[in-house]
C-alpha cells in the first residue's frame, strides 16, 4: 500500500500554476487589449485637445493687431497731419503776401479794387498808365527829389496811414489810399491820368 501510494506521489505530475500555457495566454490577452484600449482612447483625445489648446491661442491672436508698428505708425501720421498743416499754413501766407506786393500783384488787386467802386475797364487802364508812370506799381517806389512814397506817390508818403498801418509795404493800403486821392479830386482815373499828361502830376 505504501509503494502504491509513492508511485502515485512520485508519478503525480502536476504543472505550475504560473506556467500553465492557457492561463499565460489568457493574461497576455487581457494585457494587449487594456493597452490598445488605453492607446485608442489617448489618439481620441489628442485631436480634442489639441483643439482646445490651439482655440484660445486663435482667439488671442484675432485679437491682437496684426500689425502694432503700422497701428503706431497710422496713429502718428494722423496727429502729425494737422501739425504739419499748420506749419504750412504761415509760409502759404507769406508767399501770397509777397505775390500781391509785386508789381504784378499789385496791378490784379488794383483791378479788382476799381471794379468794387463801380468803375468800367477803361477806367482801369488809365489808372494803370498813371502809376506806371509814377512808380512803375512798386511798393516801395521813392521820389527822388521829393518825399512822395508807394505806388500812388503819396505827398509825403505818411498820408496813407490813414487807409492802414502798413502803408509802407503793403501794396492793397497804398492803392486803397491812391484811390480814395482820385476819386476825391478827380472823380475817375482817367481824369486824373489826363491831367498828370498835360501836367506832368496828379
Amino acid at each position: 500500500m505504501a509503494e502504491r501510494h509513492t508511485r502515485r506521489r512520485t508519478g503525480d505530475h502536476r504543472p505550475d500554476r504560473g506556467s500553465h500555457p492557457r492561463r499565460t495566454t489568457l493574461r497576455q490577452l487581457l494585457r494587449h487589449g487594456a493597452a490598445v484600449a488605453v492607446l485608442g482612447a489617448g489618439a481620441a483625445l489628442m485631436p480634442q485637445a489639441a483643439a482646445t489648446a490651439h482655440g484660445p491661442v486663435a482667439a488671442h491672436q484675432a485679437a491682437v493687431p496684426k500689425s502694432p508698428a503700422r497701428a503706431t505708425s497710422a496713429a502718428a501720421k494722423k496727429l502729425t497731419a494737422p501739425a504739419a498743416g499748420k506749419l504750412k499754413a504761415p509760409a502759404a501766407k507769406k508767399r501770397t503776401a509777397r505775390a500781391a506786393n509785386t508789381p504784378k500783384g499789385a496791378r490784379a488787386t488794383a483791378r479788382v479794387m476799381v471794379a468794387q467802386r463801380g468803375w468800367s475797364t477803361k477806367q482801369y487802364k488809365c489808372l494803370a498808365k498813371l502809376w506806371h508812370k509814377e512808380s512803375r506799381w512798386r511798393v516801395t517806389a521813392k521820389n527822388s527829389s521829393s518825399s512822395a512814397y508807394g505806388i500812388p506817390q503819396a505827398l509825403p508818403g505818411r498820408k496813407m496811414r490813414s487807409a492802414g498801418r502798413a502803408w509802407r509795404t503793403d501794396a492793397a493800403t497804398q492803392i486803397r489810399w491812391g484811390l480814395r486821392y482820385i476819386e476825391g479830386r478827380y472823380d475817375t482815373p482817367c481824369r486824373a491820368w489826363g491831367h498828370s499828361r498835360s501836367t506832368g502830376w496828379y
